[in-house]
């Protein structure tokens, strides 16, 4: 490990993004670190010890949402409210609160704590900083000296569930609404693809029993400032000059409404648009094609724009998904769009391909002017429901996505995997990169994601670090992937190779150390305070983590033995490893995506071309 990745580790494992923070930082030293990266911190007094009671003093602009997070974090701390010492102010007034919707300052000091928000969200994300703040104070608690002036770059910030394949529970959405409100994230496009009624049976009403659930939903939205955006997608089978479709997509989007749902989408992702679904849409619009699909989705899209959007009381702008999401050229269905859509309407876009292997502010310069607006990234990462993603977890970095891309895009949403939990690492990142995407550094970021998700354990953050090494690979529809699989323990390898050649027989020691890492990364990460529904989802790779990584100490083992001329005990090591490579390979995933049930894929390509090479240099060394 590198003295900057060392560096970058330390602080992770002391980040207070949960209230398990750990020691506490100096009066003149450094703040613990906050995620996503605000516009504007700076130390500006000691740390200030928490008593065993504070007084909280609200105004009628408070925000209920962020007073039930303070008082919940305050009795996490072992703090009750109806003191008379310390104050801890909350609301909508108060210096220095930045014009932009949702921001906030924060300011902590002798003299009190103070959070003001310019809106209910910019109070919630206020006192979501201040968790972060918590800090060892001998046995009790301390919160760091600081004022912080903030607010998002983009409006628009969150996740799409939009992957196909064995989706969600309802446990799964709930849990990811809280992780979106912990991130500063608001924004959930609920498109699941496995919602009858959203897509194949679009015009039928939900049963009361899944009404309700979604009504459960919603409520967890809300009390986490994150927008339910409702998408509706009737393209597959929609009559778009039928006067009745057009009230049946209305009276779906009143059913969820009267929930609570106050963001709406109709996207026409994934479907045919050169051809008619009834006869009626030839004589409306003329034969099927570009054009006609643009100015037939137009019309449904500016129609439910003017009757539902523009009637109904606290309804944000529509959202769409065009047919054509995935390039920047112009054509006559992004004609139709750019000139006759209502200009209130955003317009979803996935970069250059479905799966882009990076996202530059050219490209999101020129999609917004084929488009005539702003756009709204729907990124497909960490998504693993397709063939190249087969067999893995995408636990790495969220990257190659260009600061100043706020100036083009109104917002991004990612499109998780199937395993939610293991989602919160990519997202962790696309949330810190759409608040401040000139502050964004995924060498930074990744590090804080594992560590929130390790509970601050230090252990666990280590081994999960090594595990996530290990599941880096980030695949595109094509070839080539946009991130390497293991590139850090492809580079110890490498390394090793260059000593071992050069003579260097003490490489082996220092390999096997981080060898002994793999091994151990999945008890390590079992037995520590990792989140539980990703050790659940993480289960087949975490035990053919375990494999691998003894089958990668035995067969170091064997060399070592071959090299001291015990060729008896070499033979009998390469035994052994090849048996748990053959295990390794056995472990299977469990049919939790649309491929099926596949490998457990493990560091491929790095960990057991190593091995493939070692055995090779030990029998021929025999």
């Amino acid at each position: 490990m590198t003295a900057r990745r060392r560096a970058l580790f330390a602080a992770a494992v002391t980040l207070a993004a949960t209230i398990t923070a750990a020691g506490p930082a100096a009066a003149s030293g450094a703040l613990p670190p906050v995620s996503p990266t605000p516009q504007q911190i700076s130390r500006t007094s000691a740390d200030v010890r928490l008593p065993s009671s504070v007084a909280l003093v609200t105004d009628p602009g408070t925000d209920p949402a962020a007073k039930d997070l303070l008082t919940s974090l305050l009795r996490d701390h072992g703090v009750t409210t109806g003191g008379h010492g310390l104050t801890i102010r909350l609301g909508s007034t108060g210096k220095d609160i930045p014009e932009q919707a949702e921001g906030y300052a924060l300011s902590v000091s002798r003299a009190g704590i103070t959070i003001g928000g310019r809106d209910g969200a910019g109070q919630y994300y206020g006192v979501q900083t201040l968790r972060q703040l918590f800090v060892r104070s001998g046995p009790g608690w301390a919160v760091s000296g600081a004022a912080v002036r903030d607010w998002p770059n983009m409006a628009l910030r969150g996740s799409i569930e939009g992957f196909y394949g064995p989706p969600w529970t309802t446990a799964d959405r709930l849990r990811q609404l809280a992780f979106l409100g912990e991130v500063k994230a608001n924004t959930y496009i609920y498109s699941a693809k496995d919602d009858t009624y959203l897509r194949a049976r679009w015009r039928d009403p939900y049963p009361a029993g899944e009404l309700a659930t979604l009504g459960q939903l919603v409520r967890a939205a809300t009390a986490h400032h994150v927008d339910f955006t409702y998408a509706l997608s009737p393209g597959v089978s929609v009559c778009f000059s039928s006067p009745a479709d057009v009230a049946a997509v209305e009276a779906k989007f009143q059913a969820v409404y009267d929930l609570g749902v106050r963001s709406f989408s109709l996207p026409f992702d994934d479907i045919s648009y050169t051809r008619w679904n009834c006869a009626a849409d030839q004589t409306a619009f003329g034969a099927p094609g570009q054009a006609a699909a643009g100015t037939a989705q137009v019309s449904l899209l500016n129609t439910i724009t003017e009757k539902f959007v523009k009637t109904h009381d606290g309804v944000r702008p529509l959202q769409t998904v065009p047919t054509e999401y995935s390039d920047l050229k112009d054509s006559p269905y992004k004609t139709e769009l750019r000139e006759h859509l209502d200009p209130s309407v955003v317009v979803q876009w996935t970069g250059t391909d479905v799966v882009p292997p990076s996202v530059t502010t050219d490209e999101a310069a020129q999609v917004s002017t084929v488009y005539g607006r702003k756009v709204f990234l729907w990124d497909n990462y960490p998504v693993n429901d397709y063939e190249q993603s087969a067999g893995r977890l995408l636990l790495a970095p969220y990257a190659q996505r260009q600061a100043g891309l706020s100036r083009y895009l109104n917002g991004i949403v990612a499109n998780p995997m199937n395993q939610e939990a293991a989602s919160e690492i990519a997202e962790f990142g696309a949330a810190d990169f759409a608040w401040n995407d000139a502050g964004y550094a995924p060498e930074r970021s990744w590090p804080r994601a594992l560590a929130r998700l390790a509970g601050g354990d230090p252990r666990a953050t280590a081994a999960l670090t090594v595990f996530a090494d290990l599941e880096h690979l980030a695949p595109t529809f094509g070839p080539t992937p946009w991130q390497p699989q293991a590139p850090v323990l492809a580079a110890k390898t490498a390394a090793f190779w260059q000593r071992w050649n050069a003579g260097d027989h003490r490489a082996l020691a220092d390999l096997r150390a981080y060898a002994v890492r793999i091994r151990d990364a999945a008890g390590v990460i079992r037995a520590g305070r990792v989140a539980s529904a990703f050790v659940t989802e993480a289960g087949p790779w975490l035990d053919a983590t375990a494999l691998w990584g003894n089958a990668m100490v035995t067969r170091l083992d064997a060399l070592a033995a071959a090299t001291r001329g015990d060729h008896t005990k070499a033979q009998r090591l390469t035994a052994a490893a090849d048996a748990l490579v053959t295990r390794a390979q056995a472990v299977r995933t469990g049919n939790t995506n649309r491929w099926g049930i596949r490998q457990a894929l493990v560091g491929d390509g790095v960990l057991d071309t190593f091995l493939v090479q070692a055995r090779a240099v030990t029998v021929g060394s025999s």
